[in-house]
């Protein structure tokens, strides 16, 4: 028997959200906005319906009834399966032990920047910075509010780190702009 393909990321976050409780991929989804869950991956109302149907395919969910309110359409609850709770298992478990290079575009616009004048290299970076510092002020922000709930902070640990690396980008892009402000690398 082939090995089923490892979880897409849309697939670990909706069967995380199982292992709360059986929704529906709607319900799913509005949780995962409301979480702000689209800064971890990328989300759309159709995209997890699929995932969860493949998840469905594949066992690791299950169809649990289906319920209609008024005109709406029918809405079709699922659990995680015992088979899901084993591939959440074991995919987060190689996220987290194994890096992976995901070929992020800035490392390669950064490795391919001399093709422009530096002084419009600086413009663009001084945008970048202006969108980096709007984020890290909203995941501040967000850390503040969950702190206030009193959320446990296992569940948001990963607020931090991304206020870490953005943190770091902000400081390599800072440091680049003034190596090239002095004339310290020359372009």
């Amino acid at each position: 028997m082939a090995r089923a393909a490892p979880l897409t990321p849309l697939g670990v976050a909706a069967l995380s959200l199982l292992v709360e409780q059986p929704m529906h991929p709607y319900e799913m989804y509005q949780l995962l906005m409301a979480r702000h869950e689209d800064r971890l991956v990328k989300v759309r109302p159709g995209t997890l319906y699929h995932a969860v149907g493949r998840l469905e395919e594949q066992g690791l969910v299950a169809a649990t009834g289906t319920d209609r309110e008024g005109n709406r359409p029918e809405r079709t609850t699922y659990e995680i399966s015992a088979a899901g709770r084993q591939a959440l298992t074991e995919r987060i478990r190689d996220m987290l032990a194994a890096p992976v290079n995901e070929y992020p575009a800035f490392p390669l616009a950064v490795s391919e920047a001399y093709n422009l004048p530096a002084g419009v290299v600086v413009a663009l970076l001084d945008q970048r910075l202006n969108e980096l510092e709007g984020q890290l002020k909203f995941l501040f922000d967000a850390e503040e509010r969950v702190r206030a709930k009193g959320v446990d902070r296992k569940y948001w640990i990963d607020m931090q780190y991304q206020q870490t690396m953005l943190g770091a980008e902000i400081g390599w892009i800072r440091s680049l702009q003034e190596q090239l402000g002095t004339g310290q690398l020359p372009w």
